[in-house]
Parts: structure tokens; C-alpha cells; sequence
């Protein structure tokens, strides 16, 4: 394991120059101190979890100190905000501070997202809360918990520098990591500036980086299109299987590697409802639950927009014609590993789709019914969850058809619920849980948030002493209002 000062950079991005990104230094926060860290996390760049408790860590993740060799850079980028386009965007309080080589050859971007204004900032202060700060860290190691593709998130550093949103709070820093932020937004940026030199810089540097396979094909860049909406389909698939919300699928928050990017207003269900909104400045519900699918398709087609100078506007056509598909073949497959099914019938749509129907509407709690079905054998797990529908008699034939597609499946009700256990998380993510720990660091004490961090690092494991962490959430906590102030 290394040390905080053994980091090596090879800053590749920074290499692209003042087109791509602009040189910014980091404007620090008083009195930092580490509100929790990521050991996980830690180890992707070789990092003795032990650093995390060193004064250096605090500093150098709230903007006080810097390694010689990092360059920070704010990049420019624009991207389509609720279906409009933007023409000016980018890092507008976040910086790369540089890209990490790990020793197992892997580059890792280290973005301090609150380190201050940019050139990017757009009259903004360029800070981060620390609501917001813990609400993405959270996020971030959870998703990789449930083996969501996500960026990560290494630590939420505190301070004591006020910041003022709908009332005064404090400023606050993430370090997250990603293999690379360039986003949809990046592409577009350089499309719609008619800067198609630049664009070609960019595309080759992402090939180049990320997608060394697409170079060997005939036609790069349509393979590099191809496999970011392969990508995707299977993403948005996890999405909707695990009832996560994004909340502001806008262009510029799409990462052209297919992770979960920039956490805002997210949310996962806890009752079941296919209209949910979880970002309550989303008047029109563009970014509800059941919208998040034809939203990932129509992101996809604005970064095909901005191919279409390298590639014919008929095949970016083609390839998006298979996202649905796809996107169905993924979600139907998590759906079957989601009720304990390990073979596949022609009816398990329509028993999936049919399951949801029944639970919309009613007071189906869609993270812990999965759970509560594999805990016993069929018939007495659906009596268990029976009373949260409301029509009775629709959900006995669902139950009845499930029980017989069970059966049909063989094997032992301990396999069963081997597999089901595996599958469904017993710790869920929910936004009173963030809520309690949020307002706990607000008052200087981050014992809760350490704890739910750690709960949610092992969400499948049943852990001692935090039954709590697996209750349905109260009324209140099923009603709470999440923007993306932050």
C-alpha cells in the first residue's frame, strides 16, 4: 500500500490543452476535517486505508495542498438540460485534479467537485454543500456495492466556510473517481461550435483511453457509438431493476464510459410507482422513473448528433434502433434473477410486468418485497407480502402462476434463497436514512454517517445490531423533497 505522496500522475487529459480545459487551482476551505472515507475506494489507487485519518489527507482533499505533478484543469463541455441545449457549460465547481496510475496499470481521475469558482461557474460560487457532498458519496458506494456501474467516491471532507443556498450551510468537498468525466457534453461542446478538429481530438483521445478495441474495427468511431449505447442499455437496465432514480438525466450528467454520473436529486422507490419523481424542481416529470429508459435513448441520439461528422447519420439511425431491445433483454434478465428464476419462459414479461401493474398504487414497499419473497418457500413468502396489495385476487393468480413457475424451476428452497439473497439487497439507500446522517454531520457528528456507509458497503449480508437499517421507512420519510441545489 502507498502513501499519499507516492501517487503517481500521468495527466492525460491536461494533455489535450487550453481547447479542452483550463488551468484552476483549487480555492480551499477552512478548517477541514474528513467526514468519512472509502477504504474501497482508497484502494483503486493504492492508498493505505490508514491515510485517510493523516492531516495531509484533509488538506489536500479541501483544496489546502497539492502533489507537484497533479495539474488541476476545469473542463469545458455543454450538453441539453431538460431537453434544451446549452451551449456553455463545464467544470463550474469541480476541478481534475489529475489521473492517477495505479500498479495494476489503471488511470484513475481524482475531480474535487466544491473546490471553488472556474471560468465555468456561471455566477456561481463554485462550492458544494455538505448535504449534497454526503448525499453523492453515498450514492456512489452503494451503486458499487449493489455492482451498479458507477464513479466512486474516496471521501466527503467538512469545513467550517459558509456557504449560502435557501438558508446558510457549510462548504464541503468530494473526491470522486472515475476511469474518465468526459461526458456526452464533451462531444456536443465541439459539434455544435463547429470545432470537428477538436472533436476529432477528443473522440481519438477517448478511443485511444477507453475503447482501444473500436480502433481495430473498420470504422472506429461507429463502434465507439455502438458500445457506449450497449453500455447504456444494460446501465439504465440495473437502473430500473433496482428502482433507482437519477433525477436530472440531462446531456452534460451522461458518462461516455456508461456509469451512474453526477448524483443530484436521486432516489431510489420505496413504494412502488412508476411515475415517481425524485427531483422536485422536474415540473413536467421529464426525468421520472418509467421516463428514464426513451430519456437514456434520446441522450444517445444527441451524442450521435455529434458523430455525425465522423459517422453516416443512417447507422448512428441503426445502432440506436437496438437500444430498446437490448435495454429489454438486460432488464427482463435482472427481473428473472430478482424472483429467485434461473431459466427462461416465454411468459416472464408478462409475469414481470404484471407484478408491477399489481404493485402500483399500493403500499408495496419495491425494495424489501424481493427480499421478503426468497426468505421463505413461495406459498409462505406470499402470504407474507400479500396485504401490501390492494387487489387481492389479482396478486393470489400472480402468486399463484409465480409459485408454479417455481416449481417448474427444480431445486431447493435453500438455493433459492441462496440466490434471492444474493440478488436483492436487504440494506437499501433511502433518503431518510441520507436525511439523518446529513443532518448528524451538520451538527459536527459523523458517527451515523460512517455507520450507514458501512451498513450499505455489504447491502446482501444480514450484519448484527442494524436491524433499523432494513425497516420500511416512515410516512415522512417517503415524501421528502430532494433539488439539485447544492
Amino acid at each position: 500500500m502507498k502513501s499519499l505522496i507516492e501517487l503517481h500522475f500521468d495527466n492525460r487529459f491536461a494533455r489535450l490543452g487550453d481547447a479542452f480545459s483550463t488551468s484552476v487551482l483549487p480555492e480551499p476551505i477552512a478548517e477541514p476535517r474528513v467526514v468519512v472515507s472509502s477504504a474501497s475506494a482508497m484502494a483503486l489507487l493504492d492508498l493505505d486505508p490508514a491515510e485517510a485519518d493523516s492531516l495531509v489527507f484533509a488538506e489536500l482533499f479541501a483544496g489546502h495542498k497539492l502533489w507537484g505533478d497533479a495539474e488541476p484543469r476545469a473542463m469545458v463541455y455543454s450538453g441539453h438540460q431538460f431537453g434544451s441545449y446549452n451551449p456553455r457549460l463545464g467544470d463550474g465547481r469541480g476541478l481534475l485534479l489529475g489521473e492517477v496510475l495505479n500498479d495494476a496499470g489503471e488511470h484513475w481521475d481524482l475531480h474535487l467537485k466544491g473546490a471553488g469558482q472556474t471560468p465555468w461557474s456561471r455566477m456561481g460560487d463554485g462550492r458544494a454543500v455538505l448535504r449534497s457532498s454526503i448525499r453523492e458519496f453515498l450514492a456512489s458506494e452503494y451503486l458499487y456495492a449493489l455492482g451498479i456501474p458507477t464513479s466512486r467516491a474516496l471521501c466527503v471532507t467538512g469545513s467550517s466556510t459558509p456557504v449560502w443556498r435557501e438558508k446558510q450551510e457549510s462548504a464541503a468537498m468530494v473526491l470522486r473517481l472515475a476511469p474518465s468525466h468526459v461526458r456526452f457534453g464533451h462531444f456536443e461542446y465541439f459539434y455544435y461550435t463547429n470545432q470537428h478538429e477538436r472533436l476529432r481530438e477528443l473522440g481519438e483521445h477517448v478511443l485511444a483511453c477507453h475503447f482501444p478495441d473500436c480502433l481495430a474495427q473498420p470504422e472506429p468511431y461507429a463502434a465507439l457509438f455502438q458500445e457506449v449505447l450497449e453500455r447504456n442499455a444494460a446501465l439504465i437496465a440495473q437502473w430500473q431493476a433496482y428502482g433507482f432514480c437519477h433525477g436530472v438525466m440531462n446531456s452534460d450528467n451522461m458518462s461516455i464510459l456508461g456509469i451512474t454520473f453526477d448524483y443530484g436529486p436521486y432516489a431510489f422507490l420505496d413504494d412502488f410507482d412508476a411515475q415517481h419523481i425524485c427531483n422536485h424542481s422536474d415540473d413536467t416529470g421529464r426525468y421520472s422513473f418509467s421516463n428514464q429508459v426513451p430519456i437514456a435513448q434520446w441522450n444517445l441520439a444527441a451524442l450521435g448528433q455529434a458523430l455525425t461528422p465522423f459517422v453516416e447519420v443512417e447507422q448512428l439511425r441503426a445502432s440506436l434502433e437496438l437500444f430498446l431491445p437490448l435495454y429489454q433483454a438486460h432488464y427482463l434478465s435482472l427481473m428473472r434473477k430478482r424472483l429467485g428464476l434461473t431459466t427462461a419462459e416465454d411468459g416472464d414479461q408478462a409475469l414481470v410486468e404484471r407484478l408491477l401493474q399489481l404493485m402500483q398504487g399500493g403500499a408495496v414497499d419495491y425494495q424489501l418485497f424481493f427480499r421478503r419473497l426468497g426468505e421463505q418457500a413461495p406459498a409462505d413468502a406470499l402470504r407474507v407480502v400479500r396485504d401490501d396489495f390492494i387487489d387481492l385476487a389479482g396478486f393470489d393468480q400472480w402468486g399463484a402462476d409465480y409459485q408454479a413457475r417455481v416449481e417448474r424451476e427444480g431445486g431447493s428452497q435453500a438455493e433459492r434463497q441462496s440466490r434471492m439473497h444474493a440478488t436483492n439487497p436487504l440494506y437499501v439507500l433511502r433518503n431518510y436514512l441520507a436525511q439523518q446522517a446529513i443532518e448528524a454531520a451538520e451538527r459536527g457528528d459523523y458517527g451515523p454517517v460512517r455507520e450507514l456507509h458501512a451498513v450499505l458497503s455489504q447491502p446482501f449480508v444480514e450484519q448484527l445490531g442494524k436491524e433499523r437499517y432494513a425497516e420500511r421507512p416512515p410516512e415522512w420519510g417517503k415524501h421528502l423533497e430532494i433539488s439539485c441545489s447544492s
